[in-house]
């Protein structure tokens, strides 16, 4: 069964859990988001509880919980988050994957921290609040960048401009590799597009005006230089990028132009109506005429007359 974008992508948090008591941390958000909703509600009661009003703003009731849950959620992982990291502050490297490495727990329990209002922010059907939820969070992007169709890491990421990532693609700034945590800031420079199904790893650098093809995966710390398009596993360079030259709008609407003057010549030629400037009359007979011509063929090959011809 198929499944709606919505619950195959967007950003994600890792599932990986250094300590179960963690969760604690975690169902305390949860509480205190819908602990404050629930004075909403007792609001709306208390104000629209008697008469047809009730009913008629009860839609908009929802959409101001829905709302409201995704900010306050935003705004208590934030505190928490806030603490946790001035207690330990996220850092780069290669750490091991143990209970005993401080930065593997912290990595932990700052996954634990944003799952919620991530999770929330990208079941709302418009895209700017998962780009809230990124800025929030310490991810450096633009409002217009597309990144909602692959799943982007929600630390140590930095978009330029006009950025778009495709269907299913992942874009990491930190991966485990058997007993390791590896954790390095990934750079999308302006101008790039990621391919669907496309895997960027951690320290990963793409540059200005990069294409990379789909189901093509970079490796740790790889250079993409700018002005290219990559292609394969691990990416190579295929050709040169030549989408961003100067004058290439020019020349597509040259090209465009061309077509025009095509097509024109083409329906001149072959979409012309063979009874075009005909009088009705005129129009009945030669349809008659044809008829009759493909019956006397019919006839002549011994194939009996269609009813109706």
């Amino acid at each position: 069964m198929s499944k709606p974008n919505s619950l195959k992508v967007g950003p994600f948090t890792s599932n990986v859990l250094a300590r179960k008591r963690y969760l604690i941390l975690y169902f305390l958000i949860l509480w205190s988001t819908f602990f404050t909703i629930q004075i909403e509600i007792w609001i709306y009661w208390k104000i629209f509880f008697y008469g047809f009003s009730f009913l008629l703003f009860l839609p908009l009731l929802f959409f101001v919980i829905y709302f409201s849950m995704i900010f306050l959620s935003l705004f208590f992982a934030k505190i928490v988050l806030t603490i946790v990291n001035f207690i330990h502050k996220p850092r780069e490297g290669i750490f091991l994957r143990d209970i005993s490495d401080k930065d593997y727990r912290y990595w932990s329990l700052r996954n634990v921290l944003k799952k919620w209002p991530i999770w929330l922010s990208h079941r709302f059907p418009f895209p700017f609040l998962d780009n809230i939820c990124f800025k929030l969070f310490g991810v450096k992007t633009k409002f217009k960048n597309s990144l909602f169709e692959g799943w982007v890491d929600c630390e140590f990421i930095d978009f330029g401009k006009n950025v778009i990532i495709g269907q299913s693609s992942i874009i990491q700034s930190s991966v485990i590799v058997g007993h390791l945590l590896i954790i390095k800031k990934t750079i999308i420079e302006d101008n790039v597009s990621i391919g669907a199904h496309s895997i960027v790893m951690p320290g990963t650098h793409i540059g200005r005006n990069v294409i990379l093809a789909a189901n093509s995966t970079t490796h740790v710390d790889q250079q993409l230089d700018e002005d290219w398009i990559y292609i394969g596993v691990p990416a190579k360079k295929y050709k040169e990028n030549k989408y961003y030259e100067e004058g290439i709008e020019e020349k597509m609407i040259e090209s465009i132009l061309d077509i025009n003057v095509l097509r024109k010549k083409y329906e001149l030629l072959y979409l012309k109506r063979h009874d075009q400037g005909l009088s009705i009359k005129e129009k009945i007979q030669k349809k008659k005429d044809i008829a009759e011509g493909e019956y006397r063929r019919l006839k002549e090959a011994g194939k009996p007359r269609i009813k109706g011809t």
